[in-house]
């Protein structure tokens, strides 16, 4: 509350931050192609005017979306790495891998990465898609000082966990399934 007794108005920042939320977790259903910016409108709370006045078309609403994504998760294997107390590589990537898996549990997370990685045939998407993999192997190189093949190995494992994750692979009895998630955890 104000002084006066009102409610501060929200800033523009805000809003674009709430209505980049909702995008996540309406375009990780629907994807690029499929959803209209009135769902992610009426998901924000707000008019779809509202949305097109504080981005750049539906294209700039899916990709401030995916950049969303690949920061969260630079920003959590960041804060793993530094707060590891061990400074071997493997160690801050073992402490990245739980952090990684803390944050993947976030169905919504890798769905938009997944729903982003299928629209990159539209080039602002690949970059954006670009950019937020270029940062998270960044983050990974400096808080771990590992090798590039361990921070190769390292993003591949993620990429693999996603898979597990969203085809639940888990809970699949098939030896096939064994076979690929050996060794990988995950929630």
């Amino acid at each position: 509350m104000s002084a006066a007794g009102t409610t501060p108005r929200s800033t523009a920042e805000a809003q674009r931050a709430r209505i980049t939320a909702a995008a996540v977790r309406v375009f990780a259903e629907k994807g690029y192609h499929a959803t209209p910016v009135a769902d992610v409108a009426a998901e924000a709370g707000v008019s779809p005017a509202y949305v097109f006045r504080l981005f750049p078309g539906k294209i700039g609403v899916f990709v401030a979306a995916v950049a969303d994504t690949y920061t969260r998760v630079a920003e959590a294997l960041a804060e793993a790495g530094a707060s590891s107390a061990d400074t071997d590589p493997a160690a801050r990537l073992a402490a990245m891998t739980s952090a990684y898996i803390d944050l993947v549990a976030d169905r919504d997370l890798i769905m938009m990465q997944a729903q982003a990685q299928s629209a990159s045939s539209v080039p602002e998407i690949r970059e954006a898609v670009r950019a937020g993999l270029g940062e998270v192997v960044r983050v990974v190189e400096r808080a771990s000082g590992a090798a590039p093949a361990d921070v190769q190995r390292f993003v591949a494992y993620g990429q693999l966990c996603h898979l597990i994750v969203q085809t639940d692979l888990g809970s699949v009895p098939a030896s096939w399934a064994r076979s690929v998630t050996a060794g990988i955890r995950h929630h």
